[in-house]
């Protein structure tokens, strides 16, 4: 199975749009790799990079010898997964659910549709990868992209489902040649502020 660190670099070497990075870790990819993980973190990646991104990354790695084949619980879809999304927004967002829920309706009451259906609920639900697993995925992609209100959300999140500290500094780490210098060290003040709460 892909290791936590292969999978953090994946992530933000879609989101980075390194895709010389991207080919080298396809390259490189370990026994058994690309595995079911792998597919779970490009197919997550369109949360915080768009499709456009994905697509070319699936490009990349499949002139690499690509993602392998997906398996039956890969393909299955479920159409109304809301409940679920709800579910783990909460189990991330906490006694935050509230507070998040209000503003998002407040930008455009689609948007929490959207978010808690689509991305909770079709994306973040599925099998694969761990909930934890994904909320450190989408702190590295947050981190590279510099979006620090979205990553203080996410390292809170990423640690109501379990992640140490250490974890979260792990992952920032591990995208250190990857992401903008100054993006990373916003990200490592806004994850050191986060962790002192």
């Amino acid at each position: 199975m892909a290791t936590r660190r292969t999978l953090v670099r994946l992530t933000a070497a879609i989101v980075a749009g390194d895709w010389e990075r991207l080919a080298e870790l396809r390259r490189t990819a370990g026994d058994g790799e690309p595995d079911a993980a792998w597919r779970e973190a490009v197919l997550q990646s369109h949360l915080f990079a768009g499709f456009p991104r994905v697509v070319e990354a699936c490009e990349v790695i499949e002139r690499e010898g690509g993602l392998g084949q997906p398996g039956a619980e890969e393909t299955g879809w479920s159409p109304d997964r809301a409940e679920r999304g709800r579910e783990l927004f909460h189990s991330i967002s906490r006694d935050q659910t509230a507070a998040v829920r209000d503003k998002l309706r407040g930008h455009h009451p689609v948007l929490l549709a959207w978010i808690e259906g689509h991305a909770y609920g079709r994306v973040l639900t599925r099998p694969g990868l761990s909930p934890k697993r994904r909320e450190l995925l989408a702190c590295a992609a947050l981190a590279t992209l510099g979006q620090d209100r979205q990553l203080t959300s996410h390292v809170r999140g990423a640690r109501n489902l379990g992640a140490t500290p250490e974890d979260v500094l792990a992952t920032l780490d591990a995208i250190a040649d990857i992401a903008c210098p100054e993006r990373l060290e916003r990200a490592r003040r806004t994850v050191s502020d986060c962790l002192r709460r």
